[in-house]
């Protein structure tokens, strides 16, 4: 729908904007020096797991997520918070000290914010980063040819629904809050060094895998091939889903994406499902050329990141992606 009322709206002409929301990317950059450009985004959520501190973690791990898949490095943010009148201020403070641990952890100053009262607490940040502006890495760069790499399992929609109901495990909880306050800080890091060729990033949120897959093939003008059986799943991921605890984003993911998408018959309803998955604090989704695929995956996965090649970018056809 915004994506819609954007489209709509006069564009502004600035030359400094190096990226804007023309192709859905995961934050702008704005060149204020030759060799310097700003990397802004905001995000905010409500609580997806009990525990006010754990949430805190998990929000300010994901809005610094997108400027890590911009190539940035996270400089300063201002905290967002919606807040009931009535409910124990000490719940508050748990969620800000747990943003400001996360914060802290990426070198990353929090500068204030800004609160209101609101029935439902809802919690964020808006980020800037600093970026060279010859080394953005935008989702418009992917090219025929590369792999697809994806840096952490999918699940976490569906298992933050079952946690709400009462369903979830607590294995599945604690894997789940382990992977959403997983900062993508070390991934983007080695990702982006320069010895790897990367052409294309992105981080998966709340679109789920098959919507920022898509954002990512439509900007670059390619089609994706999606191996099945490549993607990690969380522990209890299948079971969630299984049992039908299908956040609404996901239903809605699927709605608005599943027309681009070729599946094969083989692949069971359940697997299906998770690619549309929103996700919390997702992993990066990388277009790499070939040849350094594998050599990026080992050192990834050295330091304890569960990345995996999950597919292939061909030239621009039908469907948009393939699903094998």
């Amino acid at each position: 729908m915004l994506d819609t009322v954007l489209g709509k709206l006069a564009r502004q002409h600035d030359a400094n904007v190096l990226v804007g929301f023309e192709h859905a990317d995961d934050a702008g950059v704005y060149q204020i020096a030759p060799d310097t450009a700003l990397v802004q985004t905001v995000d905010f959520f409500t609580p997806v797991v009990d525990d006010p501190y754990t949430f805190g973690q998990i929000a300010a791990t994901n809005a610094l997520s997108d400027v890590y898949a911009m190539g940035g490095r996270p400089l300063t943010s201002l905290a967002l918070v919606g807040f009931p009148e009535k409910a124990d201020v000490e719940i508050l403070q748990s969620i800000l000290a747990g943003g400001l641990a996360k914060m802290m952890e990426a070198g990353c100053t929090v500068l204030g914010g800004h609160s209101i009262r609101d029935e439902e607490t809802k919690f964020g940040y808006a980020v800037t980063g600093l970026v060279n502006p010859k080394r953005v890495f935008a989702n418009s760069g992917a090219r025929p040819g590369d792999a697809l790499v994806l840096t952490k399992a999918l699940g976490t929609g569906v298992i933050s629904t079952a946690i709400k109901q009462a369903k979830a495990q607590q294995p599945w909880v604690a894997a789940a809050v382990a992977s959403m306050t997983a900062l993508n800080q070390r991934a983007a890091e080695v990702a982006t060094r320069g010895e790897y060729r990367v052409h294309g990033m992105t981080d998966i949120t709340g679109f789920g895998l098959i919507g920022h897959a898509r954002e990512l093939a439509l900007a670059s003008k390619v089609s994706l091939r999606i191996f099945a059986d490549k993607i990690l799943l969380l522990p209890g991921a299948i079971e969630c889903a299984r049992a039908g605890h299908i956040p609404g984003g996901l239903k809605a993911n699927r709605e608005f994406a599943e027309c681009v998408v070729g599946f094969e018959s083989e692949i069971a309803d359940e697997l299906k499902l998770l690619l549309f998955d929103p996700q919390t604090a997702g992993g990066l989704l990388l277009s790499i050329l070939e040849e350094d695929a594998e050599t990026l995956l080992m050192e990834l996965q050295s330091v304890g990141i569960a990345a995996s090649r999950i597919g292939a970018v061909a030239a621009s056809g039908k469907p948009l992606i393939k699903v094998s």
